[in-house]
């Protein structure tokens, strides 16, 4: 099974570039032998075909259920101009084969090559230079309605655990975001609300704060709703993740993205012995 390879471009960017794809590294996914939920399988896309798969489904979660507005070259699919530089882990339904979770991962040399991370689209990442040459991106992370039981999930974090590991990174950032769809009624009331819960029990150290570039206004925005953060969020902060700042607002996606950062060395020691054995 195939294991991304750092430093050059990934085999699905070769192929999309015209490039002879490289040969599979050896190992899989769990490469020291951890379990994976029956009836799923994971693994890195090795074509442009398994690309597609995942932006298909990005494309029905993104597109369809949450009413994002999505400009890609390819109806149907979620595309844009770091999926070529991305590596793209995979959970399928082993019995049909199809795509049921995806992340995409962009690694320190990719985000050379591509000029920076989707992050920095979103925010200011000066504070984190220091960091970025053991930095990986996570993105466009989204599983199949019919399967959000937490199994698919927890494989994809396996996963993504044993890549860190095997390529000698440290810390993952990303955009989590908040839908401002709320009750029916859109608005920016829930997610200044979790920002106000989260500034105060989860912000990073301020050497790692960043700046939104287009500001969700929580000044003029109700942030006393009782509200809990996304499944996914809470999942983030079980693990040991950081808040680095205030959201911005994604008018594409329609939520308020929260920049986050997940350092190795800060992971639960529950979860710490679940995916790294340590």
């Amino acid at each position: 099974m195939h294991e991304p390879i750092l430093g050059g471009l990934s085999p699905v960017a070769e192929s999309v570039h015209g490039a002879t794809e490289r040969s599979s590294a050896p190992g899989g996914v769990w490469g020291a032998g951890k379990p994976v939920q029956a009836g799923i399988q994971v693994r890195w896309a090795r074509h442009l075909d398994e690309v597609r798969q995942a932006q298909r489904l990005r494309f029905e979660v993104f597109g369809l259920e949450m009413g994002a507005r999505l400009s890609t070259p390819v109806p149907g699919h979620d595309i844009d101009l770091f999926d070529d530089y991305c590596e793209h882990l995979l959970v399928l339904d082993e019995a049909s084969q199809t795509v049921i979770g995806t992340y995409r991962v962009l690694t320190p040399a990719q985000a050379q090559r591509v000029g920076g991370t989707y992050s920095d689209t979103e925010f200011d990442l000066t504070r984190l230079r220091g960091l970025r040459s053991r930095m990986v991106e996570l993105g466009r992370s989204c599983v199949h309605p019919a399967h959000r039981t937490g199994g698919v999930i927890m494989a994809l974090w396996g996963a993504l655990a044993d890549f860190m590991v095997r390529n000698q990174l440290d810390t993952m950032i990303g955009c989590a975001s908040i839908p401002m769809l709320h009750n029916g009624v859109v608005s920016g009331d829930v997610a200044a609300s979790i920002w106000e819960q989260l500034r105060q029990t989860h912000l990073a150290p301020i050497e790692y704060h960043v700046r939104p570039r287009l500001p969700l206004p929580v000044e003029q925005l109700d942030s006393t709703v009782l509200a809990e953060p996304p499944a996914l969020i809470k999942g983030y902060l079980r693990l040991g993740a950081r808040v680095l700042g205030a959201p911005a607002w994604d008018p594409d996606f329609n939520t308020a993205d929260l920049p986050m950062l997940m350092r190795l060395a800060d992971l639960h020691p529950r979860y710490r012995k679940h995916f790294l054995g340590a």
